[in-house]
């Protein structure tokens, strides 16, 4: 007998977005209480993800954006050989599910790396209130910017960049935006594995977990399994701008 699909909660949205302390990153700074009320009425439900089940995966019918309240995602999309290959990953006040805004269907999958929640937010609905608030239709359009910015740096890491550069690059963009929600940018835990962190890169699980030891042994970075502790991010940057020697 097949075992049954994992069950993916909705639940009532019990943190309004105007209250919700994650609001200054995923929603436009200056909105007004009144259109805060009307974005909070189309943002009704939250949705919980057990650590390894999928939010949506490629080819299911696009309805909603997802803003992450809380834990971790990564994005895949799978290669014609059946290797999973890693797009993104996403923390909290992140937005996820942009990927089907073209085509109306996912186009990867998204899977949390830990128990998490999101924000469900109807994309239709979005749209015609980002038609009458021009200060919500300017932030998702910056959202979009930056996620096609993203995708150049990557492609930037995968096309010019060394082992240990990418891995630096990697490791400060993860870091800054840690910082950006009020965690330290020294101390983190990492929620992805090192194959994870490899398939993102371009690198083998060897490459990755070499480039580690190296760093370690450097004194960049104090390693103990997931647990990072930046003691150089001088270092770090100086690997990314290709100053080190």
């Amino acid at each position: 007998m097949e075992a049954a699909p994992p069950v993916i909660r909705l639940e009532p949205f019990k943190v309004a977005c105007s209250s919700c302390n994650l609001r200054e990153l995923c929603l436009p700074v200056g909105m007004s209480n009144e259109q805060l009320e009307r974005l909070d009425a189309i943002v009704a439900t939250r949705r919980t993800v057990a650590r390894g089940d999928a939010l949506f995966r490629a080819g299911d019918a696009f309805a909603s954006l997802y803003a992450v309240r809380a834990g971790f995602f990564k994005t895949r999309v799978s290669a014609e050989d059946g290797r999973d290959q890693v797009t993104g990953f996403q923390m909290a006040g992140e937005l996820i599910g942009l990927d089907g805004i073209g085509t109306d269907r996912h186009t990867c999958d998204a899977v949390a790396l830990e128990d998490s929640q999101v924000c469900v937010i109807p994309y239709h609905q979005l749209e015609e209130l980002s038609r009458e608030l021009s200060d919500l239709q300017r932030h998702f359009h910056r959202i979009m910017s930056r996620e096609i910015v993203r995708d150049h740096g990557v492609m930037l890491l995968l096309g010019s960049m060394r082992a240990e550069e990418r891995l630096a690059a990697f490791l400060l963009n993860l870091t800054q935006r840690l910082r950006t929600r009020g965690f330290s940018a020294s101390s983190l835990i990492l929620r992805m594995t090192r194959e994870e962190i490899g398939s993102y890169l371009g690198l083998k699980l060897e490459t990755v977990s070499r480039a580690f030891s190296r760093f370690q042994d450097d004194g960049i970075l104090q390693v103990k399994q997931r647990h990072i502790e930046v003691l150089d991010p001088d270092a770090l940057q100086k690997l990314v701008n290709g100053t080190s020697c």
